[in-house]
């Protein structure tokens, strides 16, 4: 579907709620109106100014509270208070003649807005008066022996309030329920709490002190509003030196995290491009010994002024990532725009004057940048961030002031000592020999499948290393498995299986504990998900699964299938090549089943001519 198409049944959808909203509310007006205001008294009359005097008081007066911005009005406990002082009539008057007054004030705003947004508060006006006379409620003096009537009708104003909003927003915007959860329950529970408490403290001084008390509420309100704004004042700037790097003036190394944390959740939602660069100073230790500590800082928070100038105006952030690195995280971007972003900065700097630049292999102010493009099977912030290091490190390999993009083309892979590496990991299996000697079986057995699949599916050098050293380790959470379990033959318990699935986990920590092997956590945590989303532990499905953690999960499952265990029969494997078939689609990836299924019947036929032949 096109995405001008979803935007019209977007706005059309949108165009159909705000519709039968606005009948709602004109329904509701008609009904508790009937032009009886036309036969008002004078004193009534001046109930209706002054009340309406508060509301237009109280909508300039509002709250915000930490850590949302959202300015939030208590004009609602008016409209309260005047429900259970005075009731509906005059509670959607003064509705309605504030309205008016907001047309003139804010003519910039669609005349369906104002309509719209007085159709949502009538709604709840007339609702939650309904309830508190249904349920017992009197007009006039607050009766405590009707608490409960009191109690449901604010109840109601807020649940129409907060559903109808919620579902405007929902339907407009396509967010999520817990989005709305949170934008409408977190963030804005408080105030509604302050306004539905005050309405009842208004009530009492309405009654009995009238036009005093309702003063005597407005000067409290606009004490407690001034204070509200000095306290978000205070969080804006707490917040602001917590997320700041002073040496730089650039955001810190843990605002960083949490952006990209929140970015990349929403290119993966969004299916948007998300990339970032990775910037190292180059030769900036030779700077520093040359000239000196002090000079190293000014050269840093030189070049953080720098980039946040030529970032100025853009959705891009820069952070001082740690040392003389730093990184530009730009939502919306793909590799090739972040390149060229990336890559005209350089220029720039390039052409920058700055005291000392003569002593620089270059002759200038340079950096080498490696960017790395988010996909939909980088479900962590720690695996784009080591991919642009990736691409930082070769960069720096071609003689600096470079920018490269990981996975572009002619790129010359890092050199890899896969022996090594495969040695140091079979030390830790050497622990399931004691515990669970099966498994460390399979995992060497998985390890010689992947090691041929690697071969089949002309893997580079990098890939090759990462899949088959995730083989081999991908089971290593199972040493946190109690023996019992692991060896058990009956059927497990509950409780025991999800012991066994948290074996996903424990492995994921074993593994980030060496930073070496840190790109292996997807094959020690992904290799229990399924195709079709139901695996664990987040279950990804499709494409959101990395590529060779869905060929991992073949392989495994393939293993398991024809080698003895303890809780389940062996099946030869015509059987388990039948049982991959069979799930293709659901359990596995239907183009790497294939791949896999003619890689181990081509390798079962060379076996048995060999067998017939002697050799």
């Amino acid at each position: 579907m096109s995405i001008i198409k979803k935007l019209q049944e977007r706005v059309t959808a949108t165009g159909i709620y705000v519709f039968f909203i606005c009948l709602a509310g004109v329904i509701v007006l008609l009904y508790t109106n009937q032009w009886s205001f036309l036969h008002y008294t004078t004193t009534e009359w001046v109930t209706i100014y002054s009340l309406l005097g508060a509301v237009l008081i109280l909508e300039h007066f509002t709250f915000q509270l930490p850590p949302a911005s959202n300015k939030q009005s208590m004009d609602s406990s008016v409209y309260l208070a005047c429900i259970f002082v005075h009731g509906t009539e005059i509670a959607i008057l003064i509705l309605l003649l504030n309205v008016i007054i907001a047309m003139f004030r804010h003519a910039e705003l669609s005349w369906w807005k104002h309509t719209a947004n007085f159709s949502i508060y009538a709604l709840s006006i007339f609702l939650s008066s309904t309830v508190f006379e249904l349920s017992g409620g009197t007009q006039g003096a607050l009766n405590q022996d009707h608490f409960a009537s009191y109690l449901l009708a604010l109840i109601c104003y807020f649940a129409v309030n907060t559903i109808t909003l919620g579902i405007y927003f929902y339907i407009a915007y396509k967010g999520s329920f817990n989005e709305l959860k949170q934008a409408f329950l977190a963030e804005s529970l408080l105030v509604y709490l302050c306004t539905l408490i005050l309405s009842l403290v208004l009530t009492t001084l309405i009654y009995n002190n009238g036009i005093l008390g309702l003063l005597l509420f407005l000067g409290l309100s606009m004490l407690l509003s001034h204070a509200f704004k000095q306290m978000f004042t205070l969080y804006r700037e707490i917040e602001e030196k917590a997320n700041m790097d002073r040496r730089t003036g650039l955001y810190n190394h843990s605002y960083f995290e949490n952006t990209l944390e929140a970015e990349l959740n929403i290119s993966r939602s969004e299916n948007t491009p998300l990339s970032l660069a990775l910037i190292d100073i180059d030769d900036f230790k030779k700077y520093n010994d040359h000239f000196g500590h002090l000079k190293g800082d000014q050269l840093l928070g030189f070049l953080g002024e720098f980039l946040k100038k030529e970032t100025s105006g853009t959705h891009i952030t820069v952070s001082r990532y740690g040392g003389e690195e730093f990184t530009l995280l730009m939502p919306g971007h793909t590799a090739e725009q972040a390149y060229e972003t990336v890559n005209a900065i350089r220029k720039r700097l390039n052409d920058s004057r700055y005291e000392g630049v003569e002593i620089f292999p270059h002759g200038c102010l340079s950096f080498s940048a490696g960017i790395a493009q988010s996909r939909i099977d980088i479900y962590d912030k720690s695996q784009l961030v080591d991919l642009a290091d990736k691409a930082l490190y070769y960069a720096k390999k071609q003689g600096k002031n470079i920018v490269h993009t990981h996975g572009s083309l002619n790129e010359v892979e890092r050199e890899v000592d896969l022996g090594q590496d495969i040695r140091d990991l079979e030390q830790q299996l050497n622990l399931f020999l004691y515990k669970d000697i099966n498994t460390f079986k399979h995992s060497k057995r998985v390890f010689r499948y992947a090691a041929d699949m690697s071969d089949v599916l002309q893997l580079g050098p990098e890939d090759k290393r990462r899949f088959i050293l995730g083989a081999l380790i991908h089971d290593i959470g199972k040493l946190e498995i109690p023996w019992n379990i692991l060896n058990k033959k009956e059927k497990l318990s509950g409780e025991e299986w999800q012991m066994v699935q948290a074996h996903v986990m424990w492995g994921k920590r074993i593994v980030e504990a060496n930073e070496r092997f840190i790109d292996l956590v997807p094959f020690v945590e992904l290799h229990h998900e399924r195709y079709d989303g139901g695996g664990y532990p987040f279950g990804f499905k499709g494409e959101q699964i990395p590529r060779l953690c869905r060929m991992l999960t073949i392989i495994d499952s393939f293993d398991a299938m024809t080698t003895e265990r303890p809780y389940q029969p062996t099946k030869t494997f015509e059987e388990a090549i039948e049982e991959l078939r069979a799930c293709s689609g659901s359990q596995f990836d239907p183009k790497l089943t294939a791949i896999f299924i003619h890689y181990i019947q081509h390798k079962q036929s060379a076996f048995t001519d060999l067998m017939e032949t002697g050799l």
